[in-house]
């Protein structure tokens, strides 16, 4: 039996995955409203092919509960913050759920962190609590996420995986577990090795999306398409350059590389100017607004809109999303009135937020587009007489403003 410790984003579709092909699991989380949620037969956020999952598992007999349970093979899946102004990352989620697995767990236990962490971070922080308050024989492993939002279902399936281990026949153990539906690669290699690697793939993207971005500062001095650009560089066989935007969100790529900086000072210099970079973008979006408002002799920000909340498009997760970003950047006077919209977003989470697409253009004059969502794609001809600035290269209406 596994019991799946930790049931956000990563955790509640892991769970789902493991009973839905064969393994009991247990999935335990604190929010007693999220457990009431999923036990009431309802998904706790959307992602294509997660219904389906979840009435599999749920036929398959997976329990929701807030209590651990007394097993011998856990899954911690919490987040893992990092501290603002040191950038290091802040474990005390996963020690807090190592110390209570230890608590009720079995001799030969094997406690899998799928949670993402600096390089280091389980030999630091989680090893030393097994040897000092546990008699028992754990053993840890390390099997970092690798999957997006939008594709979860998808990539959990297909996309390869990393396990880190001290002992290789736990691996094997480990990677027979995964393997009941994990379709990609499974490589068994050392913790701190598995460590490393899920922060710096998401490293190589955030320095080549910065790249991107400083690429989109450099041809708006310039008065050059920087689009046309990265297309024609991209024609050459061993070029990649991917697309700038009005900023890096998620809980991946805005924040892992802040791992690597915290620990490493003075060594990663360049992952450090790409975070920069990629964090002065909603600035830089509203310097384009504001140009752009001068241009047109627009003064009433009430007609402002923005469109998008989220950090990507197509799924609703806001974890360090631009738009936010872009608010927070704002002085509270300038952005009274300032409208905003997202089809994914039911909630309230800003003022002045609207929550039907035509409704919200009605309100405004100017729309800066900030994620690309299907539906602002297929309703291109809404924005007809509309000052319009596409920070995702989307629109193509005459007169249609880029970064």
């Amino acid at each position: 039996m596994v019991n799946v410790i930790g049931l956000g984003y990563i955790g509640l579709p892991t769970a789902l995955m493991f009973a839905a092909h064969g393994i009991e699991t247990i999935g335990t989380d604190v929010n007693e409203q999220l457990i009431a949620t999923l036990n009431s037969g309802n998904t706790t956020f959307d992602e294509d092919g997660m219904y389906d999952l979840f009435k599999e598992a749920i036929s398959n007999n997976i329990t929701f509960t807030t209590k651990y349970v007394n097993t011998n093979t856990y899954v911690v899946a919490v987040p893992t913050p990092y501290d603002k102004f040191t950038k290091k990352v802040n474990p005390c989620f996963v020690i807090e759920a190592v110390k209570e697995i230890i608590n009720i767990c079995e001799n030969e236990t094997i406690i899998i962190i799928e949670s993402t962490v600096a390089p280091g971070t389980i030999d630091k922080y989680i090893r030393p609590i097994i040897k000092s308050e546990n008699v028992k024989t754990i053993h840890l492993a390390h099997a970092p996420e690798r999957i997006i939002p939008g594709q979860m279902i998808y990539e959990l399936k297909n996309n390869s995986r990393t396990i880190g281990v001290d002992d290789k026949t736990v691996g094997e153990k480990v990677k027979s577990l995964y393997s009941s539906f994990c379709l990609g690669d499974i490589v068994v290699t050392d913790i701190k090795i598995a460590e490393m690697t899920k922060v710096i793939e998401n490293t190589y993207r955030d320095i080549n999306i910065a790249f991107a971005n400083e690429l989109a500062k450099i041809c708006r001095f310039e008065n050059l398409d920087v689009y046309e650009i990265i297309r024609i560089a991209n024609m050459h066989p061993r070029v990649n350059i991917l697309q700038p935007g009005p900023g890096v969100g998620g809980h991946c790529i805005s924040v892992d590389p802040w791992f690597l900086v915290g620990d490493y000072p003075g060594l990663a210099n360049i992952i450090l100017a790409a975070r920069k970079i990629n964090d002065s973008m909603p600035v830089f979006v509203l310097e384009r607004a504001n140009e752009i408002m001068k241009e047109k002799n627009m003064k009433n920000v009430d007609k402002v809109g923005l469109y998008g909340l989220t950090y990507k498009e197509n799924v609703d997760d806001v974890r360090e999303s631009p738009t936010l970003q872009l608010l927070e950047a704002m002085q509270k006077h300038l952005a009274i009135g300032l409208k905003v919209y997202d089809p994914f977003i039911k909630k309230n989470l800003v003022p002045n937020q609207f929550y039907d697409l035509d409704t919200f253009l009605d309100n405004v004059d100017f729309v800066i587009i900030m994620v690309a969502h299907n539906e602002i794609k297929e309703n291109m001809d809404k924005l007809i007489g509309k000052v319009v600035l596409d920070t995702k290269n989307i629109c193509n209406l005459p007169g249609t403003y880029k970064l």
